[in-house]
């Protein structure tokens, strides 16, 4: 088998990945309102009735990326080099940059440094073991497992939800993301939430244009990510790595075919996005909320054991309950990130 079959597949993929993954993030591990700094905009809207409304937005933002990542691409590909070549000696300067920004937005300074080192430390730590892929275990607990414990103890109920398309100003979040974006092209360990603090820095943004500028910023840093492979041989992303486990470097013809299938597979995506959501927006009342959670929880239970073995299992609730403590300290959950920020930054200036 051609393995540019298989790079264009894993592109799709990709692509497709980051339009309809705000469709679990919107509808499921909707936390209580007693965390309400830590509740995602997505699950905001979703109390107040309008899950659909959130995925929309981030969807029509996932759409922009594309048309975005097509005008950029070329003069990207000429400047990356000579720009990670002028910033390479000063990046882990840059990460306490960007860790400094990302604290210094919080109202709670002292609990957002918290949440950065607890995790940052939970992170170096398992980093360090030698299992298969730590970061499932140690992800899906602080982001994933906590969010859906904390669901099903407060018995998060849903509301019937409205189907709304609102208008919105796109002028704030095209420009935000392009400024904060490339960030994760260059920055190890930054991802696209903390590049959305970043941008929302920049440039203010009220909710509806923040979920836009999480749709952009998504899609943009994937897109990037293929870029950036061509043009430095960096990969940023599991989907440009196995390209690169694939095809080595990447060929002009590579990546132009390469973008093509982003496009391709971006308006595809964009469609399938509005479907479903707007299919589970319909039914997600009538859903047992608490039920769904628990088949949740088995299902991330069973992929960690099978990928990570027993110690991912243990690493899974070691994150877990790190997880909910850090929710109950009430700042963002970019904050939890700092689980590879500070790996990251340590490992820069050789202590890792």
């Amino acid at each position: 088998l051609n393995p540019i079959y298989f790079v264009i597949f894993v592109t799709a993929m990709a692509i497709t990945h980051t339009f309809l993954d705000f469709v679990p993030s919107v509808f499921l591990g909707c936390p209580d309102t007693d965390t309400e700094l830590s509740i995602l905009p997505g699950h905001q809207l979703l109390k107040d009735a309008r899950g659909f409304e959130a995925v929309y937005l981030s969807n029509i933002g996932s759409l922009l990326a594309i048309f975005l990542l097509v005008i950029i691409s070329i003069p990207s590909i000429f400047l990356m080099k000579d720009f990670y070549e002028l910033i390479s000696s000063v990046i882990p300067y840059i990460l306490i940059l960007v860790l400094i920004i990302v604290i210094f937005t919080e109202k709670n300074k002292i609990n957002s440094l918290i949440v950065f080192l607890l995790t940052g430390f939970l992170g170096y730590s398992l980093l360090t073991l030698e299992i298969n892929q730590p970061l499932l275990p140690l992800l899906t607990g602080l982001f994933g497992s906590s969010n859906i414990l904390l669901s099903i103890k407060n018995k998060t109920k849903i509301p019937p939800q409205k189907i709304t398309k609102p208008k919105i100003n796109l002028k704030k979040p095209i420009f935000g993301a392009i400024l904060s974006a490339p960030l994760c092209s260059f920055l190890p360990g930054v991802g696209s939430g903390q590049a959305a603090v970043i941008g929302n820095t920049i440039i203010k943004q009220d909710q509806k244009e923040f979920l836009v500028l999480l749709g952009i910023i998504n899609t943009l840093v994937m897109g990037f990510s293929f870029i950036s492979l061509y043009a430095i041989g960096k990969t940023r992303t599991g989907a440009a790595a196995t390209i690169q486990q694939f095809l080595g470097e990447i060929s002009s013809s590579e990546i132009i075919l390469i973008l093509i299938t982003v496009i391709i597979s971006g308006l595809i995506a964009f469609k399938l996005t509005n479907f479903f959501g707007k299919k589970i927006s319909e039914k997600i009342e009538k859903i047992n909320y608490e039920k769904t959670s628990y088949a949740i929880l088995v299902i991330l239970l069973i992929v960690v054991f099978l990928v990570s073995g027993f110690m991912g299992i243990l690493i899974l609730i070691a994150s877990t309950f790190t997880g909910i403590y850090c929710i109950s300290l009430n700042v963002k959950r970019t904050n939890m990130m700092g689980s590879l920020i500070l790996p990251t930054i340590l490992f820069y200036f050789g202590l890792g």
